[in-house]
């Protein structure tokens, strides 16, 4: 593997970052950076003309094309053009990805190396024989590395279920759990319209299942003369629909001997590939198994626990290997101590499928005596173009008991109105009687749709005002509402007793990437009528009753406002639950 790149081993003078990114982690990168004396440069797209990381930097520049609104990612902070010709007009001599848009592209880092910019990161190479999930495999096999078997999708000897996912990236995006072969076609089209949009490349991974595993991950740091450490691992086991939500370090559960084993192993890939900066391993925990999942090419958005109990600032680490110097420790003096525990704050209604929220925040107050890292300020607007996170929360304790308890008393001082966000959620779940003995998997939150309905739910067990049971103080019980419901995406509406909703509208800003029905069409309840991506992920719109389709409201490649009428069914006449999937 040839290892030169951007980051060989001469030494460089770094005095002016460009931080190709946006939101709390182009603030994280200014914030080292300052520490080290180093000037930065922040870009903004329309969207975020008024950003925190735009104020806060040395310099601000708009990216994009000047009679075009910028607000998309692809005009902006994945177009790599502008992005170049931003460090170039300000006179940058380096460039931090942050995580998620250009950040495990090879093809950005190669061209801040012929452009004459240090790219903090690793280099080409290893992005592109890591950052491909199949490539990756036989680095892993190479380096004794244990990893899941995976099917061709045609082949008689699938044994289901399975994972599909895209090969190119990670972040949940592409990704479906098959359990039959005849759900395989439509997660399979699904999973490659997702990879496509999300990384430009639509070939898919299937492999095994593992049913209750969990996700231990390493950080590693090596730099450009050969040495390679781990800085302990991470559980992150805590996701939802693939995207994780809580995070800590260390790992809770595992034995001392797997838990060397995970970390030697992340090493070792690290040394095959000829790695150099900060990289994160993942693994499928499952008894005293374990397999490779993914190794991600650069800083990873949960870096805060690792940082809280090493001491360590990863900025720093990355931008003194980008400069060409060792690595200022070695393995022996990397010392764990205490535990930390991160929560990703989402603009999200964990209700309603944990669909994707856009609009002006009121007031809002973060905790001060744990770390945050959020750019969300009072009367910020939350756009539709990006992430819905706005924010990290994380606190550190003695143990994990410790830190799970701070953290429950800094979520409670955490306050963000006019938007609807996962807080409430997020206080369910650490105060879940599951979480508070480590008993999850990655898949225990799809398996307990509920959780939400649980606002204040501790150990010991809901009280009466927790249920959503229809119980009332004074009065006769409501209907109970029926937690599946959460995942329709019609109107609130539909929860009136004696009602039958009729309409589909858009849960949230984005744009139709499919149509499945025809004016006229019989569907039966919950038959897919299309498909909205928004925040760059897909979200289903379902029939809300059995009945013939009456209207469709877009076209596939439209942008539709939040609210926008998409579909309308006139319900069957009693005894008629429709034939679905065609006409009459």
């Amino acid at each position: 593997m040839n290892t030169t790149g951007t980051n060989a081993p001469a030494m460089t003078g770094i005095t002016k970052i460009l931080i190709a990114n946006r939101g709390e982690i182009a603030l994280r990168v200014i914030r080292t950076a300052r520490a080290m004396g180093i000037r930065t440069v922040a870009v903004y797209s329309d969207a975020d003309r008024d950003a925190a990381h735009a104020v806060a930097a040395d310099e601000a520049v708009r990216i994009g094309a000047s009679a075009e609104d910028s607000s998309a990612a692809s005009a902006s902070y994945l177009n790599i053009g502008a992005l170049l010709d931003a460090a170039k007009e300000t006179g940058a001599d380096a460039v931090h990805p942050g995580y998620g848009f250009l950040s495990e592209r090879a093809g950005f880092a190669r061209a801040c190396g012929e452009a004459g910019l240090v790219f903090i990161g690793p280099t080409p190479d290893a992005i592109e024989a890591m950052g491909r999930k199949d490539a990756a495999r036989d680095v892993a096999l190479a380096a004794d590395v244990p990893v899941l078997p995976t099917y061709h999708p045609d082949s008689p000897d699938v044994r289901f279920p399975v994972l599909v996912k895209a090969a190119a990236g990670g972040g949940g995006k592409g990704m479906r759990i098959v359990r039959s072969a005849p759900e395989l076609p439509d997660a399979l089209a699904a999973a490659r319209r997702e990879a496509e949009s999300a990384f430009g490349d639509g070939t898919l991974l299937v492999e095994r299942y593992v049913e209750h595993g969990r996700h231990v991950e390493v950080q590693i740091m090596a730099d450009a003369h050969g040495t390679v450490i781990h800085l302990g691992e991470r559980d992150c086991s805590v996701q939802r629909r693939h995207q994780k939500v809580v995070e800590e370090s260390p790992a809770p559960t595992l034995s001392a001997k797997l838990r060397e084993e995970l970390r030697a192993a992340a090493v070792r890939l690290a040394a095959q590939v000829g790695y150099v900066n900060a990289g994160t391993v993942e693994f499928l925990v499952t008894g005293d198994e374990f397999f490779l999942l993914e190794m991600n090419t650069r800083l990873q958005v949960e870096h805060a626990v690792t940082e809280l109990v090493t001491g360590l600032d990863l900025v720093e680490l990355q931008i003194r290997v980008a400069r060409g110097e060792p690595l200022p420790l070695r393995q022996e003096d990397v010392a764990v101590s205490g535990h930390a525990i991160e929560v990703r704050v989402y603009a999200e209604d964990a209700e309603h499928g944990f669909l994707p929220q856009a609009g002006r925040a009121g007031a809002v107050a973060w905790p001060q005596d744990v770390r945050v890292d959020a750019a969300l300020r009072p009367f910020d607007e939350v756009s539709p173009w990006y992430d819905p996170m706005i924010g990290k929360i994380t606190a550190r304790g003695a143990d994990r008991e410790e830190a799970r308890r701070a953290l429950l008393a800094a979520l409670d001082r955490t306050r963000v109105d006019g938007l609807t966000t996962n807080l409430g959620f997020l206080r369910t779940l650490l105060g879940s009687a599951q979480f508070a003995d480590a008993r999850i998997d990655t898949a225990w939150l799809d398996r307990h749709p509920d959780l939400p309905f649980y606002p204040h739910l501790e150990p010991d067990g809901p009280t009466p005002f927790d249920l959503r049971d229809g119980w009332r103080l004074g009065g006769p019980p409501l209907p109970p509402r029926d937690p599946s419901a959460r995942d329709r995406t019609g109107d609130a509406s539909a929860d009136g007793p004696g009602t039958v909703e009729t309409t589909v509208r858009a849960p949230m800003p984005g744009t139709v990437i499919a149509v499945k029905v025809t004016v006229g069409q019989h569907v039966v309840a919950g038959e897919p009528l299309g498909v909205l991506e928004a925040m760059k992920m897909e979200h289903t719109l379902t029939a809300p009753a059995a009945g013939a389709v009456t209207a469709v409201g877009a076209a596939v490649g439209e942008q539709v406002a939040i609210g926008a009428l998409l579909f309308e069914v006139e319900p069957a006449s009693s005894g008629d639950d429709g034939e679905g999937s065609g006409t009459r």
